[in-house]
């Protein structure tokens, strides 16, 4: 407890033998000055620039950009007037800039962190960009960033003919992580301008998304290796036993990842379409780079592989065109005219919000059943996605009410029955 309490008293004294002496005065009045100024210039300029980006014909990106900038200005005019204020102290000796150092690293460090904050808005790359900049920054002002970076400099290991240092490592580390960081964002700029092109099928809008993204990526591990100074050959050997891993272990995951290609290039399946396959009927609503998402009437969404795409029996609804026909079967009873019939489902199959005009609908009578005058309505509809069944069903009701109203009766099945021989007995029955 009493060595506590000298050291308090040590830090105590010095601070306050520091804070007396009339260079510390100077430098204090000197970030106060600063930060006053700052203030001042940054609430003056930020509605300036902010009403920059009211204008609705500026491209997206400037006004992206502005909003961005007006979030700097802060940091910004700190790092500018206390770099002026280091500069015009050391210049005149009033000071050696034991307090303007750090105030400088800190508010380049902020900087930083607010530009990182102004392009993503990841947690993660936000909580790596505060910890290493401020990191940095503190090791800066304590003197502690060279010696830091030669002892991880002095720590080395062989990689093949290679030697790196933890300092090679750590630096190809952030580097890479950089430059992932960056492909995301040239990645999602590109998807997007991609997805704007209007003659190009969505199909083939994922799919080159997704080579983009790929190839980023690609580059990102390349260049960081390169960095290092580490021999991708040495890569080699290891990319063959990957390879055989592949073909053995993996056989399916990459059957999968090759029919997603071919059914991206194909287009013979793209987003959008109505399929039916193994008796799931639905829309797909995305490819993915393993499965594609299908999501029938009843909200269910279905992960069908896509190599079952490509092997098995698929039904596009929707391929060529969404047009599809729908059969109607309709039985009438004998006693009634099936003329008058096959008119009435014409007009119930036009009162239909569904049922296009063009190609017309029709009605045909295709057999004399055992019980009925078998007819079969067909018509036309330009919207799968939306059901198959509900549009058949309203037709159909409207079917029974028109019958209902022209005295057509609808059959039901009747079978006769001979008797040989009388049971013993039955005719008395009858009698009584």
């Amino acid at each position: 407890m009493n060595n506590l309490s000298i050291l308090v008293s040590q830090l105590w004294e010095s601070a306050y033998q520091f804070w007396t002496t009339p260079a510390a005065q100077i430098q204090a009045g000197a970030l106060l000055l600063s930060i006053f100024l700052s203030i001042l210039f940054a609430k003056r300029t930020k509605p300036k620039i902010l009403k920059f980006t009211l204008d609705p014909t500026r491209p997206a990106w400037m006004e992206r950009t502005a909003h961005i900038f007006a979030q700097l200005l802060l940091p910004l005019f700190l790092l500018l007037f206390s770099l002026l204020a280091r500069g015009l102290l050391t210049r005149f000796e009033f000071a050696s800039g034991d307090l303007l150092n750090p105030f400088v690293h800190a508010t380049t460090a902020w900087l930083i962190y607010r530009l990182v904050a102004g392009l993503t808005h990841n947690q993660f790359w936000l909580r790596l960009a505060a910890v290493l900049a401020f990191g940095i920054a503190a090791l800066q002002s304590f003197g502690l960033l060279e010696p830091t970076f030669d002892f991880l400099g002095s720590l080395s290991f062989a990689v093949g003919k290679s030697t790196l240092s933890v300092l090679d490592l750590v630096n190809g580390i952030f580097i890479l992580l950089f430059l992932l960081w960056m492909s995301s964002l040239l990645g999602s700029a590109g998807e997007s301008r991609i997805r704007q092109l209007p003659n190009l099928p969505p199909s083939l809008q994922v799919l080159l998304a997704k080579v983009v993204r790929v190839f980023l990526i690609f580059i990102s591990f390349l260049v960081a290796m390169s960095t290092i100074g580490l021999d991708l050959s040495s890569f080699a050997l290891l990319g063959g036993a990957i390879g055989v891993g592949i073909g053995f272990g993996l056989q399916k995951v990459v059957s999968n990842l090759v029919s997603g290609l071919i059914l991206l290039l194909d287009r013979s399946i793209k987003p959008g379409d109505v399929i039916e396959i193994d008796n799931t009927y639905g829309w797909i609503n995305s490819l993915r780079a393993r499965y594609a998402s299908i999501i029938t009437r009843d909200g269910k969404e279905h992960l069908i592989p896509n190599e079952d795409l490509i092997t098995n029996r698929v039904v596009n609804w929707s391929f060529s065109d969404k047009n599809i026909r729908v059969r109607v079967p309709v039985g009438i009873s004998y006693d009634s005219d099936p003329r008058k019939a096959m008119e009435l489902c014409v007009e119930a199959a036009r009162s239909s919000g569904r049922v296009l005009n063009d190609p017309e609908p029709r009605c045909l009578l295709t057999e004399f059943g055992d019980n009925s005058v078998n007819l079969e309505l067909r018509f036309w509809i330009n919207d799968p996605s939306n059901g198959v069944g509900n549009a058949r069903s309203e037709v159909l009701l409207s079917i029974w009410d028109k019958f209902k109203e022209a005295g057509i009766s609808i059959p039901f099945p009747q079978r006769d029955l001979h008797l040989r021989t009388w049971p013993e007995g039955f005719s008395k029955t009858l009698e009584k």
